[in-house]
């Protein structure tokens, strides 16, 4: 073996194991953006459609972090706090229980607050029970914001996929009558399946939506059933439990 500067690359390469890649040489280094090559091509391939269906795979992506770190942020989970301080209120602890909604991210616990301060202050109970629905009701609109986007997305883009799918194959049946006798088949080929990536990339931006979708409006909906029931509890009486009966 030479010990030559020149005899190292070669040196190396065979002790180096066969699963361990060798990267010195200049022509293996990878293009900084040979990763966006493939986004190209489809978009050169699906035309306008593409581009559209791309942008709103971005913007429903923003729109699920955005909400996922809302929700996050606020506890929805958490209603076990919540509960806590409706049972304090419950056996006459009312400003430890408001003390426990200072300390809660949970924002049903402030409407829970509000509820337990008009009593606190011996409001009228119509008065009190409209001013927690109009709470209520502004913290679920909300936590619903920017759901409708979603669903518009998971709506239109199977549709947006299927038009440019009806686009691309009146494309290639031109093709055909302008080539007339001379019908290249593989020309024909690549005409058609170019006019079905459209609806491929509709339903695969339009599937994960949906699903996506439903996660986040059954996570809405399970919060406004403990809202709802938290809130309710203040002003009612357990009628679950058997209660002694005064002759």
């Amino acid at each position: 073996m030479s010990f030559f500067p020149e005899a190292l690359p070669h040196a190396i390469g065979r002790l180096t194991p066969c699963w361990m890649p060798v990267r010195l040489s200049p022509l293996a280094t990878p293009e900084p953006l040979a990763v966006l090559r493939p986004m190209g091509q489809l978009i050169d391939a699906g035309g306008p459609v593409i581009v559209v269906l791309l942008g709103m795979s971005v913007l429903a992506l923003t729109v699920v972090i955005a909400k996922l770190r809302q929700f996050a942020s606020l506890e929805l989970n958490q209603l076990r706090t919540v509960r806590h301080m409706l049972a304090l209120h419950l056996e006459g602890e009312s400003t430890q229980a408001l003390a426990v909604a200072r300390r809660c991210r949970n924002p049903a616990a402030a409407v829970l607050a509000q509820a337990i301060r008009g009593q606190c202050q011996h409001l009228p109970t119509a008065m009190v029970r409209e001013e927690v629905e109009r709470a209520s009701h502004v913290l679920v609109v909300s936590l619903r914001a920017n759901l409708r986007l979603l669903e518009v997305t998971a709506s239109l883009a199977p549709l947006l996929g299927l038009l440019g799918t009806v686009l691309g194959m009146i494309k290639a049946f031109q093709q055909i009558a302008q080539a007339e006798n001379s019908i290249n088949p593989s020309t024909l080929s690549g005409g058609i399946w170019e006019a079905l990536l459209t609806t491929a990339v509709g339903l695969s931006v339009a599937i994960p939506v949906v699903a996506v979708l439903n996660w986040l409006e059954d996570r809405v909906e399970h919060f406004t059933h403990g809202l709802i029931d938290v809130t309710t509890r203040v002003f009612t009486t357990d009628l679950s439990q058997d209660q002694q009966v005064t002759p």
